[in-house]
């Protein structure tokens, strides 16, 4: 259908820039935001992310060891996929800015605060001419409270506190197994395990090589990478 669209319309016309500006462009954008793996995991006293460690440009690997994640402040994470400049790009903006707030006022903001300023900038973005493509996942735990949260962030700027998320294909293969086995008071050891059922689902059924996922727990203890067998072998389907 797209194809017999192009071919009818003229290179030079107007109508052509139209149907590739507004429908090749975000049509070929959701592609490369689905072909990354994010997944969100809270417990009683923590929260997961995991990100796809592949870098990818269409179907070719162009890093095997890429870092989908920034640590905004001691207990705030943020794991973020999509357009390979707009997710840097947008990801250390965000993190200079919550570093400068925490110099300036000798306080750090709680999760729910650097999700709504997160939100706040995705929007402003999306009323320009040149809008971040970058989906989000942002975890933390509250310094105050010490509960856990996680939110939902797409490049439309929408926002949901989960208990658990997922980006890309991960959230086709994965958000029934996680409405099945996820429950608020899950030890860190449930958390990991549910999280291994989800990576074994991906490679059981994913035909994209995503080069394994990083992980990190957000505590009330600070963020810290946890390490995770990738080169598990799984039996097909």
């Amino acid at each position: 259908m797209l194809s017999e669209l192009i071919s009818l319309q003229s290179p030079s016309s107007s109508s052509f820039f139209v149907l590739i500006h507004h429908i090749l462009l975000p049509f070929l954008r959701q592609i490369s935001l689905k072909m990354e793996v994010l997944l969100g995991i809270t417990g009683k006293d923590f929260v997961i992310l995991a990100a796809s460690k592949a870098a990818m440009r269409g179907p070719t690997i162009l890093k095997a060891e890429d870092d989908k994640t920034r640590q905004l402040n001691q207990h705030t994470l943020m794991a973020f996929s999509g357009e390979a400049g707009d997710t840097v790009q947008f990801a250390e903006y965000i993190q200079a800015n919550i570093a400068l707030y925490t110099m300036r006022n000798d306080t750090e903001l709680g999760p729910k605060a650097v999700a709504n300023f997160v939100r706040g900038e995705l929007a402003r973005s999306l009323r320009s001419r040149n809008p971040y493509t970058v989906n989000l996942l942002l975890g933390g735990v509250d310094s105050i409270t010490q509960e856990p949260h996680l939110y939902w962030i797409d490049y439309l700027s929408a926002l949901a506190p989960v208990p658990y998320a997922a980006h890309g294909y991960a959230q086709y293969y994965c958000l029934s197994i996680l409405d099945k086995h996820h429950h608020p008071d899950i030890s860190l050891e449930q958390g990991m395990k549910l999280l291994q059922m989800c990576t074994d689902e991906l490679k059981r059924r994913l035909p994209i090589d995503y080069k394994g996922v990083l992980v990190k727990v957000v505590t009330k203890d600070g963020v810290k990478e946890v390490d995770v067998d990738n080169d598990r072998i799984v039996k097909s389907a």
